[in-house]
This record gives structure tokens, C-alpha cells and sequence, in this order.
């Protein structure tokens, strides 16, 4: 068994700021690695020139190592009768904000498992660390990734998917709990979800795999490190803890509500993009969550029609459509630089 309490190479201290994509920023990613952590960007949500773009900005402005994290879904087949019984659904909202429903829904977001142009942009600009979410690429990927000299994470919710990420000759498993806010990171979601909590699953982890297990979802603060690390993790990463960092892209509505007592009430969803995600409870999940609707036209179809029925909503003043992705202890955020972030969280470890 290989010895699991050794830190992420180059890294200082046991802390991964987790990826976020569409919330975390270069600013972000640099500050944290620079203050002796693992800062992420989350490229899952753009091109590979908008990705390029990002991971150039984050190297000027560090020299330190940062993860760039990429999705690894299995493409959803478009059905156009599914999505044409998703919009008619939403249709009362956008007639709530006087606006149209888009005619047709587009798979706005590329999947990495045969994204030939971001993989050769990775190999070409070689962050220090590539983090895989949803799944895994292709062996030839992986090894292409690896020869590069750059180490890799995976997600894994269940200990099935751990000896997958094993198998596939990956360094690290991030032991996703179903605390942990944003996309579940379940390979196969029409299998279900196993829900397991994120100290019994890393620790089930941390016993039957041979690989370092890093943890994430629910850890706030020192003392949510020091617990997992107790229990055999590695490193802890961690989203919520870093949303309200004046460096994330997080939009002024969404710091409002993690400062406040929404911040208590998460709960996962799959109505905002079609995969199972946790965020904080508003009126895109309690009005269309309802007995007797559709079946989501899967993801990433139904993330566009929840970014116009955003849009719309957010066009008349109204928030309470947005994703605002929290995990269970959102309520536990601090608002601060990320630089001095990393600092308490390293003096609460001592």
C-alpha cells in the first residue's frame, strides 16, 4: 500500500481550492497557489481558446502550480420531443418576465472525453495538475496527460469509481461527498446515486484503494481539514469555503444569499442542468420540481434553457433563478481575500 499522507507535489499545504467552474477566475486560482495552496480553474464551461485564455492568465500570475479541471460526461442523445416538453413546461416563467422560450435547445458545453483541441492546448501549456470530473477520457488521453509530466485527480463518489480511477492509471481520487456543492460527480447518473457522506466515503476510500484520496464537500474551515486528514485524507478541497473571495466571479445576488440564512438551505438538484447538482434552495427548484413534470432533457440541453429562463429573470431584477451552487456548510463561509483564507485555514490546522 502506498503511503497516503504525503501533500500534492510542489504544494505547501493539505488544500485544494476546488475548480467552480463559472466562479472560479485566474485571480482566484493564482492567489490561493501562491499562498501555499492548490488554486483550480474550472474550464468546463467554455472553448479550448476561452480555456487557453484562462490558464495563460493564471500563469502570469503565478509561478505556482494550479489544476485546471475539465468534464468528462458521456454525451446525452438529443430528443427534440423531450426538450420541446421541458420549454412548454418553463414556458409560464418566461411569460412571468415577458420573454420567449428558446425554439431548440443546444448542448452548450463540450465534453473532454473527445475534445481532441483541449487536450492538445493542456499538452501544449502543461498545468502542473488536471482534474477530471463525471467520469474518465479516453487511456489514450490519460497517458498522453501523464507523459506530459502533468499529475491527475479524479472525482469519485463510490468506491466502484475509485478502482476505476485506479485502473485507469490516475494519481489522486477526490472523494466526493454528497455534502459537497455543485455537480455530483456520479459517472453514470441514470444508475443512481449512492449519496454517501463525505467522511464515510473517504474513509471507505482511504482503506480499500491504494492511491491518495483527497476529500471534499463540507469542509469549511481548519477544523473540517484536520477531521478528514485524521481519517487518512491527504488534502481537503474545498468550493464554498472560497465563493465569497472578493477574487471568485461570484455575482453580487449570490454572495448576498451565501451571507445570509439561505446559505442553510441546500439541496441537490437536477431541474437547473439537467445532472444532479447542490446549490442553495430558490424558485428554480421549488417551482419546477413539481409532481407530474417532464423528464429534463439532460445535460447540458437543459442548462440552456435554464440560462435563458436566468437571464430573463435576472433581466427584470429577479435572482432567484440562478444557479447558486453551496454545499452543506455554506452557511459557514467567510468573506475575505483568498490569500488570507489560505492563511486562517492553515492556522486553524495548527
Amino acid at each position: 500500500m502506498a503511503d497516503k499522507s504525503f501533500l500534492l507535489p510542489g504544494i505547501k499545504y493539505p488544500i485544494i481550492q476546488a475548480p467552480m467552474a463559472g466562479v472560479s477566475t485566474p485571480a482566484l486560482a493564482a492567489a490561493v497557489s501562491n499562498a501555499g495552496a492548490l488554486g483550480s480553474l474550472g474550464v468546463a464551461a467554455v472553448n479550448t481558446a476561452e480555456a487557453r485564455q484562462m490558464i495563460e492568465q493564471t500563469l502570469a500570475l503565478t509561478h505556482k502550480p494550479f489544476n485546471v479541471n475539465v468534464f468528462c460526461h458521456q454525451r446525452t442523445p438529443q430528443n427534440p420531443q423531450k426538450e420541446q416538453a421541458w420549454l412548454a413546461y418553463l414556458k409560464p416563467l418566461f411569460d412571468e418576465f415577458g420573454a420567449t422560450p428558446p425554439a431548440q435547445l443546444n448542448e452548450i458545453y463540450d465534453t473532454f472525453v473527445d475534445n481532441r483541441p483541449m487536450l492538445d492546448m493542456l499538452l501544449a501549456l502543461k498545468p502542473a495538475f488536471v482534474s477530471f470530473h463525471f467520469g474518465l477520457p479516453s487511456t489514450d488521453y490519460i497517458q498522453a496527460l501523464k507523459t506530459a509530466g502533468i499529475n491527475l485527480l479524479a472525482s469519485a463518489t463510490t468506491l466502484a469509481e475509485a478502482r476505476q480511477i485506479e485502473a485507469a492509471g490516475i494519481d489522486f481520487i477526490v472523494a466526493q461527498g454528497y455534502e459537497a456543492g455543485g455537480h455530483r460527480g456520479v459517472f453514470e447518473p441514470e444508475q443512481g446515486d449512492a449519496c454517501m457522506g463525505t467522511l464515510a466515503l473517504v474513509r471507505l476510500l482511504v482503506k480499500h484503494c491504494r492511491l491518495p484520496v483527497i476529500a471534499a464537500g463540507g469542509i469549511m474551515d481548519g477544523s473540517g481539514i484536520k477531521a478528514v486528514l485524521k481519517l487518512g485524507a491527504c488534502a481537503a478541497q474545498m468550493g464554498t469555503a472560497f465563493v465569497l473571495c472578493p477574487e471568485s466571479s461570484a455575482n453580487a445576488a449570490y454572495r448576498a444569499n451565501l451571507k445570509s440564512e439561505r446559505a442553510l438551505h441546500t439541496a441537490v438538484t437536477t431541474v437547473i442542468s439537467g445532472r444532479a447538482a447542490r446549490g442553495m434552495v430558490n424558485r428554480m427548484m421549488t417551482d419546477l420540481e413539481m409532481a407530474g413534470a417532464p423528464a429534463t432533457p439532460g445535460y447540458p440541453m437543459t442548462y440552456d434553457a435554464g440560462k435563458a429562463l436566468i437571464a430573463a429573470a435576472n433581466a427584470q431584477g429577479n435572482f432567484e433563478f440562478s444557479a447558486q451552487w453551496a454545499g452543506q456548510g455554506a452557511y459557514l463561509a467567510r468573506e475575505m481575500p483568498a490569500s488570507q483564507l489560505v492563511a486562517t485555514l492553515v492556522e486553524e490546522l495548527q
